[in-house]
C-alpha cells in the first residue's frame, strides 16, 4: 500500500509515519512538508492508495489545495487532516468529496483505523452534533444508499483550541513551560539544557502535563500545546 503524507508539523508528522509503519510495515509512507510538494509527489507516483494533506499546511490555501487534488487525480482517496477540527471545515471538506477527516488529538491506533475504514471506501469524520467544535465522537459515512455506522471513540485529550494559558487543567507554570519547548519540537535533553534541569525532571513534568490535558503521549501534548498558542510562552520565566 502507498500513502502519502503532506503535513508541515514535522514532529506530528514523523510520529505518525512511524506508528503507521510499525503498524503494517508493507505500507510505503512518502511525504511533504507543502502542497507543492505533495503534488510533485503524487505526479511521480500516481499509484497512491491515499493521500493525506494538513489543511493549514503551506500551499494549501484553504480547502483550494483539496480541490486541487482531487480535480488531477480523482481515483485517489485524499483525505484532509488537521490541528482543530471546527464543523464548518469539516462539512465543507465532506461536501466537496474528501475521504475522510482526522483532528490530530486523535490516538494513533483510532488514526490507524479511520486510514483503514477510508481504503475500504468508507469516509470518516468527527461530529459533536452540535455545531461548533467537532471533537468529542466519530462516525464514518458510508456511501450513498447506506447507513452511517457509528463508531463510538473518544478523541484522547482535551480539544485544541479551547485552552488557554489562563483556562488551562491546572497545569503548573514549569509544565506550562515545558509544554512550550515541547511544542517548539524540543528534546527532553534540549529542554533540560535550557531550563537548567535534570532530564528526569523534565520526564516528570512531561508526564504530569499529559496526564492533566488527557495526552497519550509527548508528541500529542505537543500538538495539544502549539494549539493553545503555548509556543512564545517558552520565552517567559518560571520559578516553580
Amino acid at each position: 500500500m502507498k500513502l502519502l503524507l503532506a503535513d508541515d508539523h514535522t514532529l506530528f508528522r514523523d510520529a505518525l509515519v512511524q506508528y503507521i509503519t510499525r503498524a503494517d510495515p508493507d505500507v510505503e509512507v512518502s511525504v511533504a512538508a507543502d502542497f507543492p510538494g505533495a503534488l510533485d509527489i503524487v505526479k511521480a507516483a500516481p499509484d497512491q492508495d491515499l493521500v493525506l494533506l494538513d489543511l493549514r499546511m503551506p500551499g494549501m490555501n484553504g480547502l483550494k489545495g483539496f480541490e486541487i487534488m482531487r480535480d488531477e487525480y480523482p481515483n485517489i482517496p485524499v483525505a484532509l487532516m488537521s490541528g482543530v477540527a471546527e464543523s464548518h471545515d469539516v462539512n465543507a471538506a465532506m461536501e466537496l468529496g474528501a475521504a475522510g477527516y482526522f483532528p490530530k488529538t486523535l490516538s494513533g491506533k483510532t488514526l490507524l483505523q479511520g486510514i483503514q475504514l477510508v481504503l475500504s471506501g468508507e469516509r470518516f469524520m468527527p461530529t459533536d452534533g452540535q455545531g461548533d467544535s467537532v471533537m468529542p465522537s466519530y462516525y464514518t459515512d458510508s456511501p450513498a444508499g447506506t447507513s452511517a455506522e457509528v463508531i463510538t471513540v473518544k478523541a484522547a485529550g482535551v480539544p485544541p483550541g479551547e485552552l488557554g494559558l489562563d483556562a488551562d487543567p491546572g497545569l503548573t507554570p514549569r509544565e506550562k513551560e515545558v509544554l512550550s519547548y515541547l511544542a517548539e519540537g524540543c528534546s527532553n535533553k534540549e529542554i533540560a539544557d535550557r531550563l537548567g534541569l535534570q532530564v528526569v525532571t523534565v520526564k516528570l513534568h512531561v508526564r504530569g502535563a499529559c496526564r492533566k490535558l488527557g495526552a497519550k503521549n509527548r508528541t500529542q501534548a505537543a500538538l495539544m500545546a502549539r494549539e493553545m498558542g503555548m509556543e512564545s510562552f517558552s520565552s517567559q520565566p518560571s520559578t516553580v
